[in-house]
This record gives structure tokens, C-alpha cells and sequence, in this order.
């Protein structure tokens, strides 16, 4: 069995402990489509039963939605028995209360076609990596999950937002962190470089990274992962299908949140072509790919039903031939030295 799922893994130097499978929150939140109150909640319920044990959210997915779902649920479990975590960095706000000029986080816009999240028109997320935005935004977390306290807070997505992350909102969770209110804190993003920096110059516990180490894109191996190593910061990996091309590689298949690009299908398709000749679902060997390098602690599934979560510890501990690997570095659809699953 290559990987249990419900191992509890150590985050970093931290006394927290993650299951090495997660549950994300953005798909449930409306991303790409919107998703029922009533089915979200027995996905949450779901995977409690089959012992899932770390949760993942942000006010972003739904714009407070999702940390509604979650909490309607894990707000009735043993506190002690799960590990949450959010992210600062965005409020959701009353469309009515915002001011011309405030920094508006435009891909919510439900007035734009590719808005990312379905439902939440009267509602708008605003930029803010300040101090006070940040004690906002956990008063504004806590009460719409009904709990007492968060154990992880990451900085989200500051990539156009650098120093105020690092003036604002990194000294707050650190002091957060000392007092014993959070148990660890980092930085979640879609970029490495950006992470790089923050386990380079902070001292934060842990990174979210999402797309950057997967089988279409293993940069985070080149620059993110060694620092991490170095310094004892963990790395829990998100978006291992890549906004769902390695789950369905077909012509409609989004890569990073849009329509995929035609060089990115073609790889998806010869990845996918490769596994079939091994009889290994694509899907499989997304989700088992970037388990194997011991920089990643674990992973978050963004799934909408039972069914696709029970995929991932299915695929966990599937067994893979090892030649399926050989042939996808042969065929360089590996970087070379990324390590593989046993």
C-alpha cells in the first residue's frame, strides 16, 4: 500500500497533526458551478466517516459560503480530533459597502463570464493583507464556522500584494502563532516564488501550494521544495488535477481555473495515453504522483461528491507498476529527479 490516507502526519515543527489526505474547500464553495447547501454538507459528513480529519477553507470559496458548510458540520465533532485551516487576505463584503477605489478582487465579479464562483451575487471580496483586515478577517472566519479557534492561518494569494503581506498580515499571525491562538501559520498560493520567499525570509510553519506540483508542472521541486526541506516547513499540495485536465484531459478541460490551453492538452493526453498502457487511470497516478516526494506532508482534495472524494483514497493505495514511471521519464513527461511513488 503505497500511502495510507489517514495517516496523521506532523505539520513541520508544529504539534499538529494532518491526515495525509484533506478535504478542500472551493468546490463546494460554487467553484465553476454552483453546489446545494444540503449536498455540500453530507460531502463534509462523508468524509468525517471514512476518516478524513483535516479541512481546508478560505473566505474566498463562496465568499464565506464554504466555511459556513464546513462549520455547520465540524462545529458538532470533537474539536480536538480534526485540524482546520483558513487564510487572511481577502473580506467578503456587502456589494453596497464597497467604495469606488478599494482593491476588488475582479475574477469574482459576477458581472464577468468566467467568474470563478457561482452564487454570490450581493457579494464581493476585497484585498486586504493589513493588520487589522487580517483580525478582521479571523473574527469574520470564526464566526461564520461556529468554532472557537482556527488551527492553521495561511496568507492568501498575495502575488500582487507582496509587502503588505509581509508588513501587515505576517507580523499578526506570528504574534496569533505566539500567543497560542493559531497552531501554525504559512502562506497558500498558486505560485512557487512567492512561497519561496516566505519560507526564506519568515518563519512561518507550513505552505499551501496549489498546481505547481503535479504531473503537468513539477516547478515547485526546483525552487519551493529544498527551501522547505532546509527549513523544516511543511507542504501540503492542492490542485493535483490541475483544475481538472488530468482528471478529464478532453477539449473543455480548465488548467489553472481556464480553459486549457492546446499544448497542455496534448501533454494531458500522452500522460493519459502512457498510464493506459500500464491499465492505470490518469487520475490515479495524479493523485499518487506528488505524495512520493518527502517534502509534501499531504494533499487537499477540491471534489463536489462522495463519490469523487472516495477516488483519492482509492488511488492512494492502488498499486502503480513501477514501469508506468520509468516510461513517463523516458518519455519526459517527468522532470528528471522528481522521485516517484514506490
Amino acid at each position: 500500500m503505497p500511502f495510507d490516507p489517514f495517516e496523521r502526519v506532523a505539520v513541520g515543527r508544529t504539534d499538529l497533526r494532518v491526515t495525509r489526505l484533506g478535504l478542500g474547500g472551493a468546490s463546494i464553495g460554487g467553484l465553476f458551478e454552483a453546489v446545494p447547501t444540503d449536498a455540500a454538507i453530507g460531502l463534509v459528513e462523508h468524509a468525517w466517516e471514512i476518516g478524513v480529519r483535516s479541512f481546508d477553507v478560505a473566505p474566498l470559496y463562496g465568499y464565506g459560503a464554504s466555511e459556513r458548510r464546513l462549520g455547520h458540520v465540524l462545529a458538532a465533532r470533537p474539536r480536538d480530533e480534526f485540524v482546520l485551516s483558513t487564510k487572511v487576505g481577502r473580506l467578503v463584503r456587502r456589494a453596497w459597502s464597497v467604495k469606488p477605489g478599494e482593491d476588488v478582487d475582479r475574477q469574482g465579479d459576477q458581472a464577468r463570464d468566467d467568474a470563478f464562483y457561482a452564487a454570490t451575487v450581493g457579494r464581493r471580496v476585497v484585498f486586504d493583507y493589513s493588520a487589522d483586515g487580517v483580525l478582521r478577517s479571523v473574527e469574520a472566519s470564526l464566526d461564520r464556522l461556529g468554532l472557537d479557534r482556527i488551527d492553521i492561518l495561511y496568507i492568501h494569494d498575495p502575488d500582487d500584494h507582496w509587502q503588505q503581506a509581509l508588513d501587515g498580515a505576517y507580523p499578526v499571525l506570528d504574534r496569533l502563532r505566539r500567543a497560542g491562538v493559531v497552531g501554525a501559520i504559512g502562506a497558500g498560493m498558486n505560485q512557487t516564488a512567492m512561497l519561496t520567499r516566505f519560507a526564506t525570509e519568515t518563519d512561518i510553519d507550513v505552505v499551501l501550494v496549489a498546481g505547481r506540483y503535479t504531473l503537468l508542472d513539477q516547478s515547485a521541486a526546483e525552487d519551493l521544495f529544498p527551501v522547505c526541506r532546509a527549513r523544516g516547513v511543511a507542504v501540503i499540495v492542492g490542485g493535483v488535477m490541475n483544475s481538472g485536465i488530468l482528471a478529464d484531459p478532453g477539449r473543455e478541460a480548465r488548467y489553472d481555473y481556464r480553459l486549457a490551453p492546446a499544448p497542455m492538452v496534448e501533454r494531458a493526453n500522452r500522460l493519459e495515453a502512457t498510464c493506459a498502457r500500464h491499465g492505470v487511470p490518469l487520475r490515479v497516478a495524479a493523485i499518487q504522483f506528488p505524495l512520493a516526494h518527502p517534502a509534501v506532508t499531504g494533499l487537499v482534495a477540491g471534489v463536489r461528491t462522495g463519490a469523487h472524494l472516495d477516488e483519492y483514497p482509492a488511488a492512494m493505495q492502488a498499486d502503480v507498476p513501477a514501469g508506468l514511471w520509468e516510461e513517463l521519464r523516458a518519455e519526459a513527461l517527468l522532470e528528471p529527479g522528481v522521485p516517484t511513488p514506490p
